[in-house]
């Protein structure tokens, strides 16, 4: 059974799930940014995203904190390495 719930879960899950489409987004924007292993992280990432949003009803307060964390340190990371790249394209050329 597919329980879907509109609560924090649902929202967790979508914006991670936008987050990941933007990511695989970005390889017809700026191809030179696109990096070959966005693919498989956004793949990875929207699995995820699915997951939360069909299990998320499941968490208890103190897991769904801990996925939250878990995101806000995705999207650190995934905005420091692509501002990387493109510095680093920058200076190549």
């Amino acid at each position: 059974m597919i329980n879907i719930i509109v609560e924090p879960e649902l929202l967790l899950g979508g914006t991670f799930g936008l987050v990941m489409l933007i990511l695989y987004g970005l390889r017809f924007a700026k191809p030179e940014i696109a990096n070959d292993g966005d693919v498989f992280i956004t793949t990875l990432g929207l699995i995820y995203s699915s997951i939360i949003i069909v299990h998320g009803w499941r968490l208890d307060p103190v897991l769904f904190f801990s996925q939250f964390l878990l995101n806000s340190i995705t999207f650190y990371f995934l905005w420091l390495s692509i501002r990387q790249r493109d510095t680093i394209r920058r200076l190549k050329s």
